[in-house]
């Protein structure tokens, strides 16, 4: 990767994220590791309050769409993500478990957050890891075609009806 890259953050929008198992191994199918992934990036997603439009977790990378945080910035969170899924994944004889650092397109129009999904969800299908990508669970495919909601929260019309639809409960009741 390039040393004098340059990344556009803070400017409210959303990022595609790539980054990388170390070597490119197929590390994060061993040992519960797409589980914990969810779990983690679940947790840093309510500490740091950002938004996870969709998500792929393969055998040796990831994809994400997130929004920027609003408790501290990107770079953290992803740094955070990283350390704390490496601790709980990295066999002990392995030198590290992410490749250092990360690719962050910047999304600035609806149609391009919309590429990026459909790339995100077609990437096992394109690797033959599975025939079709609801067959796929360490995706938020299955919320989007469905609203079934997983590990991950996903932003989506299914969760903004659901909010909606609380609220009403809410107010209903007071």
């Amino acid at each position: 990767m390039p040393s004098n890259l340059v990344r556009y953050q803070k400017c409210g929008v959303f990022h595609f994220i790539t980054f990388s198992c170390y070597k490119r191994l197929p590390l994060l199918a061993e040992r519960d590791g797409y589980k914990e992934f969810e779990l983690e990036l679940e947790l840093l997603r309510k500490r740091y309050r950002f938004v996870v439009a969709g998500y792929v977790l393969m055998p040796e990378h990831v994809h994400l769409l997130l929004s920027e945080p609003r408790a501290s910035s990107l770079s953290v969170v992803l740094q955070v993500l990283k350390q704390r899924t490496s601790a709980k994944l990295k066999p002990h004889n392995a030198a590290q478990f992410w490749q250092r650092r990360y690719y962050d397109f910047n999304v600035w129009a609806h149609e391009k957050r919309i590429e990026k999904l459909r790339y995100m969800h077609r990437n096992p299908v394109h690797r033959g890891l599975v025939s079709t990508p609801e067959e796929w669970q360490w995706s938020s495919f299955r919320h989007y075609a469905t609203g079934e909601m997983g590990t991950v929260e996903i932003e989506s019309d299914w969760t903004a009806r659901r909010r909606e639809e609380r609220l009403k409960l809410a107010k209903a009741r007071s």
